[in-house]
């Protein structure tokens, strides 16, 4: 299945963990990542950590602002227990959500971190083990 809508946004959260707190930002991160597994609108859903620099690196991608505001409805219990163990260093959004999840975005991280969007010009979607 290939996807070529203008609606399509994806997040880049960069966080940084806090000093002492690997262990269990990585089990948070864990839990939370199943739980969106099993139950979150998220087409995409992965997290890189830089063990030297304490540093994590998560990408969502969404099919539209809807699925961001059903994440949203879901998670927050797992997002405070991440939230636990780092601080967001940097939030970008790829692709233009509408006013209220952009709204959204900026002041649930914005108060804390830099917020950058980043309008989409062109690009697809292929979802895993889908026929190209």
């Amino acid at each position: 299945m290939t996807n070529r809508s203008d609606t399509v946004l994806l997040f880049r959260n960069t966080m940084r963990i806090t000093e002492g707190h690997l262990d269990s930002f990585r089990d948070a991160i864990t839990s939370a990542v199943d739980f969106a597994d099993r139950h979150g609108p998220q087409l995409l859903v992965q997290t890189f950590v830089d063990t030297e620099r304490l540093l994590a690196h998560s990408f969502q991608l969404y099919r539209d602002s809807d699925a961001v505001r059903t994440h949203w409805k879901l998670a927050d219990p797992y997002i405070r227990e991440v939230m636990e163990h780092c601080t967001v260093e940097r939030f970008e959004v790829f692709g233009e959500p509408d006013e209220d999840v952009a709204a959204g975005v900026r002041s649930g991280v914005g108060r804390d971190c830099p917020v950058t969007f980043h309008p989409r010009i062109a690009g697809f979607v292929r979802l895993a083990g889908s026929e190209a």
